[in-house]
């Protein structure tokens, strides 16, 4: 079941009740929310879902800046009163997942939108609208970050290369992203410290000389210390590193030769490595390396090692959670809001921004009522369901929270 909110006057001192603005833009939001979900894009080039947002945002008083190297949108709204800036994203791009969904907007060209980011997007949209009706009460500035490329190859990067924090003229004091997921409706979870796992790929070739599958004496067999240093490197994660930092290593890829009689030349593997602090992220793969190293001499054998790290880890700072926290209990109340104790394995790259700035990143559970939280169809998945009745929710939690960081620091 959903939730109903109360009048906001009930639950505290703010004077706006932007839940109740949204409820009249609802019709709206879920217009283009379905707009986009049946139209999806995929990577950094979005140009219809980017002319959607634009025509969506026509007539606001907003300062629009396009992407020159991806399809993003950098929106600024500049309110009537001195204060803080602030930035709000919301992702725009798909997944190459053919839908399942049955839905009568499902997608039909193959991609789909199956990690909610058509709600992200309309969304965002929503909470530009809601405070741009309060333009002169605005403490401070707000910058609204419309981006492609989530899914990869990502798009934050790009967007701070091309000057995103220093859009509005000012840096950017504190950044906050809401994520959809599946879970009960309307609950809203987000945890100070690590929210989401760091993503790194892990690539690794050990050079030999090929033979004959007869004489293995008369080559350099690279398959034994491929097979050595894939069993060593978990036991080196349970000895190098503590239980309560972990890292999850998921070898996906094995490769050596093709022909049942010939020993190969070069033998890889390839995988995952999630890490949950910027400090494993960093002692991962100067360990990994030294242990492939010392295989590789051990089996006259050359290795070449290669690390990449895809998104960083999301880390949540303390003060920015708590005023998310206290924005959305004051709000919605106590029973709409979860402080999770362990963060997610997966990986978000806004972590990249909240390595330039403080911020939070939020969730928003968001199944329809009729599914089962504990059954449903999870992200990524092509018959994944978000509700778009969080919609209004969705807009006026952005909203809220951009006003109270702003009007928190105006008061400072």
């Amino acid at each position: 079941m959903g939730h109903v909110t109360e009048p906001i006057e009930k639950r505290g001192a703010m004077t706006i009740d932007f839940v109740a603005e949204a409820k009249e833009i609802a019709p709206d939001l879920i217009a283009l929310r379905r707009e986009i979900h049946a139209d999806p894009e995929l990577g950094n080039d979005l140009p219809r879902t980017q002319k959607r947002v634009l025509d969506a945002l026509e007539g606001l008083p907003v300062e629009i800046t396009l992407g020159k190297e991806l399809s993003s949108i950098t929106a600024v709204l500049r309110g009537g009163k001195p204060g803080p800036t602030v930035l709000l994203r919301g992702d725009m791009d798909a997944l190459p997942v053919v839908e399942e969904t049955g839905l009568p907007y499902a997608a039909t060209n193959g991609t789909m939108h199956a990690c909610g980011h058509d709600l992200h997007t309309a969304g965002l949209v929503g909470a530009v609208r809601l405070l741009s009706a309060h333009q002169d009460e605005l403490p401070g500035t707000v910058v609204f970050m419309f981006q492609p490329g989530e899914e990869g190859p990502g798009g934050a990067k790009p967007m701070l290369e091309e000057g995103l924090l220093t859009a509005a003229g000012s840096p950017v004091d504190a950044a906050f992203a809401l994520h959809v997921l599946p879970g009960e409706q309307g609950v809203f979870e987000c945890r100070p410290g690590t929210a989401m796992a760091g993503s790194n790929y892990l690539r690794v070739t050990f050079h030999g000389e090929g033979g004959h599958g007869s004489r293995p004496d008369a080559a350099t067999d690279p398959v034994p210390p491929l097979v050595e240093f894939c069993q060593a490197v978990q036991v080196m994660i349970t000895r190098r590193f503590s239980v309560f930092d972990p890292v999850v290593l998921s070898i996906t890829t094995l490769k050596g030769g093709e022909a049942l009689n010939v020993i190969p030349p070069a033998a890889s593997m390839g995988g995952t490595v999630r890490t949950l602090s910027h400090e494993t992220t960093e002692k991962f793969p100067q360990y990994a390396k030294q242990l492939a190293e010392s295989i590789a001499q051990a089996h006259n054998c050359t290795v070449d090692f290669d690390w990449e790290t895809f998104y960083a880890v999301t880390v949540n700072a303390r003060e920015e959670a708590d005023l998310v926290r206290s924005t959305l209990t004051e709000v919605f109340g106590e029973e709409r809001f979860n402080a999770p104790e362990k963060p997610v394995m997966g990986s978000e790259d806004f972590s990249f921004v909240l390595q330039e700035v403080p911020g939070a990143y939020l969730i928003l559970q968001a199944s329809p009522p009729h599914v089962d939280p504990a059954t449903a169809a999870y992200n990524h998945s092509p018959r994944v369901l978000f509700d778009d009745a969080v919609l209004t929710d969705q807009a006026a939690a952005l909203a809220h929270i951009a006003w109270e960081y702003n009007q928190r620091g105006d008061n400072s």
